[in-house]
C-alpha cells in the first residue's frame, strides 16, 4: 500500500483526476482480458470437444489441458521477466507492478486461468491494472509515493466489477492499509474514484464477451426474512470450520512452497501440479461431480453446488476443490487466492443446506463471509461483499453473517499467528544447534 500523499490543493486534485483518467483504460484492459480468458475457456472445454464429437471434456482434456496450461506458465515465469507476477500464497497484493513484467503476468494468467487452474483473476487484473497507471502516468511529473497511488488506483479500477463495485474496492483498500491511520484516506480517494469509473465502463459493456460470468453472482434466491438462533450457530460452526479448512489448505501450500521444488525443479513441480489437479478432477467426475466444478475460480460454477441437492456430491466438491486449491497454491502456478476460497465457503454452507433444510440464502452469505475472511484475513471486506452477493434476498441474514465472519477472521489469525511462532521457534531452534556443528567440522 503507498504511503499517503499530501493533501495540497491543486496538486492533489491533479492527483485525483488522474486517478479518474486511469479508470477509463484500466478497465477497458480488464474487459479485454475478461473477454480472452472467457472466450479461451469456452474454445478449449466447450467447442473443443464439440469438435472431438463429445458432449461433455472428455477425460484426456481434463487431466491434459491443466498439463498444458502448467507449461505456458513455466514458460512465462521461466523467459520473461516478472516471475509472472505475485504468488496467490501471498494474498491480495497491490504493490504496483512494473511495465516490462506486463507480458509475463498476462500469460502466466492466461495459462492458469483459461485452462483450468484452481485460481482467480483478481491477481492479475491488480498487476495489471496497477502497469496502466504507471504507463500511462510516465509522461507526468509526480514523486514516488504519488506514482505508487495512482498504480494503485488502476489495480481497483480494474477489479471493481469482481467484487461488485467501488465498495468491496474501497474497503479492501482501507483494511489492507488501516495502519496509517486517518491520513490513509488521502491516498484511498484516487482508487475509489478509479474503481467508480471502472465499474461504470463494466455496467456499460453488458454481457458483452463473457463480464457478467466474471462476476460473482447467484441469481433467483428466496428472500431470506425469519433469523433463527440456529442460523446463527450455524453461522458461527461454518465460520470455524472455513477457517480451519483454510488454514489446513494454505499452511500445507506455504510448507511446499518454502521445501522448495526440490529435483523436480520449478518446472517440473507446476507440470505435476497441473497433472494432479486434472486427475482430482477427473477422479470427482467419476464419482459423479462436474469436473467443471472442481477445476477454475469457482465463479461460474456457485449456481450449480447451490443447486445440488446431494449431501454427498457437495462434500465431494468441498474435498476435491480444496485439494485442488491447495495444489495451484503450491506449485507454482499465477492467478488470485479469493474465489475458490469463496466456493469452498459456500460449499460448506451448502453442506447445512442438505443437511438441515437451511436457507440456501443465508448458505450463501455465510459461506461467502467465511471462505473470504478465513483466506485474506480480511474482516470488513467480507462482510461488505457477503451482503451485496445474495441482494435485497439476503438482508436479514446481516447477523448471521457478521458472526460467520467474526468466528473464521478469529480462527484463522489465531493459527495464523501461532503457525509463525512455532516456526520462528523452530529456526531459531535449528540456528543454535547449528553452531556447535560447523565449530566441530572446522
Amino acid at each position: 500500500m503507498p504511503a499517503p500523499p499530501a493533501i495540497d490543493g491543486p496538486a492533489y486534485l491533479r492527483l485525483v483526476g488522474l486517478g479518474a483518467l486511469v479508470g477509463i483504460p484500466a478497465a477497458l484492459l480488464a474487459v479485454g482480458f475478461i473477454a480472452l480468458v472467457h472466450q479461451l475457456e469456452h474454445l478449449l472445454w466447450t467447442e473443443l470437444p464439440d469438435a472431438l464429437g463429445a458432449s461433455s471434456p472428455p477425460w484426456y482434456l481434463v487431466i491434459g489441458l491443466p498439463v498444458v496450461g502448467a507449461a505456458i506458465v513455466v514458460f512465462a515465469r521461466t523467459l520473461l521477466p516478472g516471475d509472472g507476477g505475485h504468488a496467490p500464497l501471498g494474498g491480495i497484493n497491490a504493490t504496483p507492478t512494473p511495465v516490462r513484467y506486463a507480458p509475463g503476468v498476462a500469460l502466466a494468467a492466461l495459462g492458469a486461468l483459461p485452462f483450468g487452474a484452481v485460481l482467480g483473476p483478481e491477481a492479475p487484473l491488480i498487476a495489471l491494472g496497477s502497469v496502466v497507471g504507471i504507463g500511462l502516468t510516465s509522461w507526468v511529473r509526480l514523486g514516488d509515493e504519488e506514482r505508487a497511488v495512482v498504480a494503485t488506483a488502476g489495480s481497483f479500477a480494474a477489479i471493481a466489477a469482481l467484487f461488485g463495485g467501488p465498495l468491496v474496492a474501497g474497503l479492501l483498500l482501507v483494511e489492507a492499509g488501516i495502519s496509517r491511520g486517518a491520513a490513509l484516506i488521502a491516498g484511498l480517494l484516487p482508487g475509489l474514484v478509479a474503481a467508480a469509473i471502472g465499474y461504470s465502463i463494466f455496467i456499460g459493456f453488458g454481457d458483452w464477451g463473457g463480464l457478467r460470468e466474471a462476476t460473482l453472482t447467484v441469481p433467483d434466491l428466496p428472500g431470506y426474512t425469519t433469523l433463527r438462533v440456529v442460523d446463527l450457530l450455524l453461522a458461527i460452526v461454518i465460520g470455524i470450520v472455513a477457517a480451519l479448512l483454510m488454514s489446513l489448505v494454505h499452511g500445507t501450500g506455504r510448507a511446499i512452497e518454502r521445501r522448495g521444488p526440490g529435483k523436480l525443479g520449478m518446472a517440473g513441480l507446476l507440470i505435476a501440479g497441473g497433472l494432479v489437479v486434472g486427475l482430482i478432477a477427473q477422479l470427482a467426475d467419476v464419482l459423479g461431480a462436474n469436473s467443471q466444478d472442481v477445476l477454475f475460480s469457482g465463479q461460474t460454477s456457485i449456481p450449480a453446488v447451490v443447486a445440488e441437492g446431494s449431501f454427498g456430491i457437495v462434500l465431494l466438491l468441498v474435498v476435491a476443490k480444496s485439494l485442488g486449491y491447495m495444489i495451484c497454491l503450491a506449485c507454482g502456478f499465477r492467478g488470485g487466492p479469493v474465489f475458490p476460497a469463496i466456493f469452498i465457503g459456500i460449499a460448506l454452507a451448502m453442506l447445512a443446506v442438505v443437511a438441515f433444510d437451511v436457507s440456501p440464502t443465508l448458505a450463501v452469505s455465510v459461506g461467502t463471509a467465511a471462505g473470504l475472511a478465513s483466506a485474506t484475513r480480511l474482516l470488513f471486506a467480507a462482510l461488505l461483499f457477503a451482503t451485496l452477493i445474495a441482494g435485497s434476498a439476503g438482508f436479514d441474514t446481516v447477523p448471521a453473517v457478521v458472526l460467520a465472519a467474526s468466528a473464521a477472521w478469529i480462527v484463522a489469525t489465531t493459527l495464523e499467528r501461532r503457525l509463525e511462532k512455532i516456526e520462528a521457534e523452530a529456526g531459531a531452534a535449528q540456528a543454535r544447534g547449528s553452531g556447535p556443528s560447523v565449530a566441530s567440522s572446522s
